[in-house]
């Protein structure tokens, strides 16, 4: 496409869009659930034709030489399609939010006041890699009764594209209109810039993917951004830790899965058990070939004859940007702290705000790190591979928002809505 045609392109799916955004705030409940039923049963149904679809995206990015964690996101294996139906159907299971009236108070006046919530409208969404966003955007859009319009990365496309195809039947057997979800054709990069310069037409942009494309929606657009720049993420195993607990949860937070922005890159130990916990972290690091860029505590603890590591482990002098690095690979920062104190300290400087994590059996330390880590996500005594949509019980998730307004965590059906003031009197005015 030339760019005049990428232009018309884009605004006649912001005018479909706004179109179907006004009917699909008038939808019930019933209706939107029998779309996210109907998108759940043709992702099962059309696994074989999917799978053909996808190997072209994967064919493509082998060629291309895109890097294994990249083509890695690029699959859409059977689990990936039922976890994305099960989303789809765990979203039909629960309560429609939408219309709902909060905080209804009477006023001296006579007047009630409360706060009803309604969809956002529009929301544009861009991501790079992962096809299975699509069907996470579509249904999260069909429940909070918006309407979409995604662009997913040329790599995917041919994956996308299939999946589209599939939630606009689902739409149609719903009775709703079918540019209630509309993917963008076009690879051309031109379609990103018209999408994030249509206020007239698009309510809020959702980009998900590398830091670059964040920052750069984030600078050119004309349209409000949720966004999270990246996932470095982080697990401090406490002094009062109990050791079977820490390493299975440092081990599943790093090795899980290498590629998603809640697999921990940082590791922080007390000092109090670093000499001991240390080295069974580490052995399990290196039988998975996990590279460890240490401080120089902690390296020498891994460096020491009573650690007696494999000759193969990977022990590296950490340099400064380490601490800051997402990774997204079998590589892992590792710094020795003084406690809870510095543990956080550390997290508040280096983390991205995003998911971080303690391990501990001491309420007091717990209590703390809950209350003055400053990110989306804090947990205790469990993996940050939790931090996800679909695992906090919200059927599904847009992004990660690691902002502080509007939305923050895993943007479910909650955080596609607003609220607006509703007033109601029975003829009183004002004085």
């Amino acid at each position: 496409m030339n760019a005049f045609n990428v232009s018309e392109h884009m605004q006649a799916l912001g005018l479909q869009a706004k179109t179907a955004a006004f009917l699909m705030a008038r939808a019930d409940a019933a209706t939107k659930n029998i779309a996210l039923k109907a998108l759940a049963r043709r992702l099962r149904e059309a696994g074989p034709a999917l799978a053909v679809a996808n190997q072209k995206d994967l064919e493509r990015a082998t060629a291309a030489g895109l890097s294994a964690p990249m083509v890695d996101r690029l699959k859409l294996t059977p689990k990936v399609i039922e976890t994305v139906a099960l989303g789809c159907e765990q979203l039909a299971g629960m309560a429609d939010v939408i219309g709902e009236i909060i905080g209804m108070k009477q006023q001296p006046s006579g007047i009630r006041v409360g706060q009803m919530r309604v969809p956002i409208g529009v929301f544009g969404m861009i991501y790079e890699s992962r096809p299975n966003v699509t069907i996470e955007a579509a249904s999260l859009a069909i429940k909070s009764g918006n309407a979409a319009i995604l662009r997913g990365g040329s790599e995917a496309i041919e994956s996308n594209k299939a999946l589209a195809l599939l939630v606009s039947e689902a739409l149609a057997e719903a009775g709703l209109p079918v540019e209630a979800v509309q993917l963008v054709q076009t690879t051309d990069r031109e379609a990103v810039g018209q999408l994030i310069a249509m206020p007239e037409f698009v309510d809020v942009i959702i980009p998900r993917g590398g830091k670059g494309l964040i920052e750069r929606i984030s600078r050119d657009a004309k349209v409000p951004v949720i966004k999270h720049l990246d996932g470095n993420c982080h697990v401090y195993v406490d002094d009062t830790a109990e050791f079977a607990m820490a390493l299975r949860i440092v081990d599943n937070a790093k090795t899980q899965k290498y590629s998603p922005c809640n697999a921990a890159e940082g590791l922080l130990v007390s000092e109090v058990v670093a000499e001991d916990f240390l080295p069974q972290i580490a052995a399990i690091f290196a039988a998975k070939g996990v590279e460890m860029r240490c401080d120089p505590a902690a390296a020498r603890i891994l460096r020491s004859d009573e650690a007696a590591l494999d000759p193969a482990a990977k022990v590296i002098d950490a340099l400064e940007s380490d601490w800051s690095e997402e990774y997204l690979a079998a590589v892992i920062s590792i710094k020795v702290v003084a406690g809870v104190d510095e543990a956080i300290a550390h997290i508040n400087r280096y983390s991205s705000h995003h998911t971080d994590a303690i391990v501990t059996r001491d309420h007091v330390h717990a209590q703390r790190f809950l209350r003055e880590v400053d990110s989306a996500s804090v947990m205790v005594n469990a993996s940050t591979r939790f931090a996800d949509g679909f695992e906090f019980g919200l059927g599904a998730e847009i992004g990660i928002s690691t902002d502080k307004f509007h939305a923050r965590g895993p943007v479910g059906i909650e955080g596609l809505t607003s609220l607006k003031y509703v007033v109601l009197g029975q003829g009183e005015v004002r004085t």
